[in-house]
């Protein structure tokens, strides 16, 4: 498939531990990625996690239990809207943000939720992450979190992480010029590869709208699937 579908939206969202409007160098790596969505015409919503003040959670609504706002709600629609989440965190004692952490948990929240045919919510849906720092970890991150988007229900195409690691220790970061960042063939290179196959199996899942519900509906296996596999097994 060589055309991308301009109905395809997508939804990138940047775990730094920085709020606005203080530079994140997250951002200015999935900006790459974002540009390719300009060139494309693809339309993408994009959010600073840390600026919404989203408790952590596995609740649909955290107001429900303790908290007295959630900003899960004001970002919800638009993940549920996307087609694509792309999540961007940085990397601080090898390991994905805290802030990265609360996201997956409050998607974890709304994932046995069911869509209009009967499968989990984010079946259809693709997922990829963007990753920078200056210590390793970037494979490590990208590991636990594509597990996670995957184990929820979102499907994962080759290629669906792209990375930017400084000089361990104290130094420039990707935003700092004498990083050298923006030049990293590496990087551009696994970014491109990376937006463009996410937004091919996204426009081959919407073309064929989603994946198919043969053996993976969790409302029909609710009401006897289980019963018959039951039954077939012995």
């Amino acid at each position: 498939m060589n055309k991308i579908n301009n109905s395809i939206k997508a939804c990138y969202i940047n775990c730094t531990l920085k709020k606005s409007p203080n530079p994140s160098h997250t951002e200015g790596l999935m900006h790459l990625s974002m540009d390719i969505m300009d060139r494309l015409g693809v339309y993408y919503d994009y959010f600073r996690f840390v600026d919404y003040n989203v408790p952590p959670g596995v609740q649909k609504d955290m107001t429900d239990h303790g908290y007295r706002s959630d900003g899960f709600i004001k970002i919800k629609k638009s993940i549920l809207d996307a087609d694509i989440l792309i999540i961007g965190t940085p990397i601080w004692l090898g390991e994905k943000s805290s802030e990265c952490v609360k996201l997956i948990e409050r998607l974890y929240g709304l994932s046995g939720m069911t869509n209009e045919k009967g499968q989990y919510l984010y079946y259809g849906k693709v997922g990829g992450c963007i990753i920078t720092g200056n210590e390793d970890g970037a494979k490590h991150v990208a590991m636990s979190t594509l597990y996670a988007l995957q184990h929820i229900g979102y499907t994962i195409p080759p290629q669906a992480d792209a990375a930017w690691l400084g000089e361990v220790g104290p130094g420039p970061s990707y935003l700092d010029e004498e990083s050298g960042a923006k030049d990293n063939s590496f990087t551009n290179r696994n970014i491109t590869f990376m937006t463009y196959n996410l937004l091919h199996l996204a426009s081959m899942l919407k073309g064929n709208n989603g994946l198919p519900n043969l053996g993976n509906n969790a409302e029909a296996w609710t009401e006897g699937e289980r019963w018959e596999f039951k039954k077939n097994r012995n």
